[in-house]
């Protein structure tokens, strides 16, 4: 568990108490995905919800205070939640456009 500890502490290092931002994709036992989605939706933290075709069944687009915020939430809030059967979770680095608008002039 080494491992996971240090890109724990790295991705800490990087970014703190930065607030993040993440895509989750979510593959799904297919007969429970529009509970799931649905549920994924109550949190707070949740954005966007989209469900989709290909590798992945949904996909979500969440904020979080910080880092240990979007950990907690993977490890607490979607762990538990049956019929997900992986996650990965993609932080956001640069966004370049959001809700329409461009976000980093070139």
């Amino acid at each position: 568990m080494a491992q996971g500890s240090d890109m724990e502490q790295a991705l800490t290092a990087l970014y703190g108490e930065d607030q993040v931002a993440a895509v989750i994709t979510l593959k799904v036992d297919t007969k429970e995905a529009d509970r799931i989605a649905t549920e994924i939706s109550k949190f707070d933290a949740i954005q966007d919800v989209f469900l989709v075709t290909g590798d992945t069944d949904i996909v979500a687009k969440a904020r979080f205070k910080n880092y240990k915020g979007l950990k907690e939430f993977v490890l607490q809030s979607l762990a538990p939640i049956a019929g997900i059967k992986d996650t990965k979770t993609l932080m956001v680095v640069t966004t370049y456009k959001e809700s329409g608008a461009a976000k980093i002039q070139g």
